[in-house]
């Protein structure tokens, strides 16, 4: 499906919420094989979210970049797990959803604050890039970045290996000041920059902000850009309980803050940590009232 069309056909394009937290309860959270070793699972998840009415569904491939995979000892083939990741949703989607491919962060810090050049980050995320197209992805979505200067080199990886759309979305540490990442970039900063380099839409998602507070980065975000803006929080902000991160935001309260992001600005939105097909078929029922 033309993710390009979605956006001209539709007031709110409806993301699905989050994969790991929904693996979790099956026991694959955070086993980056499970594309692999359990893609029954991940087909599960994705045909709830499909089932909840979502229109773009999010290929289970986050951080299968070389680096991140190699640094981690997550133990795969880039091409496979990346492959089998867009398959996966592209079963569950069939000829009604759009399917994007999912990127985000190689879990390493560029020089000087780490060891990594720019040259070793974007064959990296162009690696991915390329394997996601070919799969048949619609589109990609950067994701979960906290390094404005990571996020431009993968930006312009995807920019460079294929003509696919990319959605670029930032966490933000805080509303305040404009909003900051964690490495002080604001959200103004943020937008002015991806739109230079190209990204066809901007967005943020995760980060340490509940949905109310996102739509305050939503505002930020629009008032710096023409691009159409995205929008995924967290169910809630994470807490720490009983040796465990907790996203405790019921789904009624949850669509309601995304309805703020949407009155922000944003013309796509889903969830992200926590969320479950609840959460996203509470907004598809609150997007009717926008």
């Amino acid at each position: 499906m033309d993710f390009f069309r979605l956006l001209k056909d539709k007031r709110v394009v409806l993301l699905d919420g989050a994969m790991g937290t929904q693996l979790d309860k099956t026991g694959w959270m955070g086993r980056g094989t499970v594309n692999l070793d359990a893609p029954q699972a991940v087909l599960e998840v994705h045909k709830a979210y499909a089932a909840a009415g979502c229109d773009v569904l999010i290929a289970n491939t986050l951080t299968m970049n070389r680096i991140y995979i190699e640094t981690h000892n997550v133990g795969v083939s880039v091409a496979d797990v990346n492959r089998v990741g867009v398959e996966l949703a592209r079963e569950a989607a069939g000829d009604r959803l759009c399917v994007l491919g999912d990127m985000s962060s190689t879990g390493q810090l560029l020089e000087p604050y780490g060891s990594y050049r720019e040259t070793q980050f974007y064959d990296a995320f162009r690696e991915q890039a390329e394997v996601l197209a070919r799969a048949g992805a619609d589109g990609v979505i950067l994701e979960t970045m906290f390094d404005l200067r990571e996020t431009l080199c993968a930006l312009r990886a995807c920019k460079e290996s294929s003509p696919l759309p990319v959605i670029v979305s930032v966490g933000f540490q805080t509303e305040r000041n404009g909003g900051r990442t964690m490495m002080g970039d604001t959200a103004e900063q943020c937008a002015r920059q991806l739109t230079d380099a190209g990204a066809d839409v901007i967005g943020t998602n995760c980060g340490a902000l509940d949905p109310v507070q996102m739509s305050r980065v939503v505002a930020a975000l629009h008032a710096a850009t023409g691009r159409p803006i995205a929008a995924q929080p967290n169910a809630g902000r994470p807490q720490w309980i009983d040796d465990r991160t907790v996203f405790d935001m019921e789904p009624a309260a949850f669509a309601e803050g995304v309805a703020e992001c949407v009155r922000a600005g944003a013309q796509i939105v889903g969830g992200c940590c926590g969320t479950t097909p609840e959460h996203i078929l509470a907004i598809h029922e609150r997007i009717g009232d926008l």
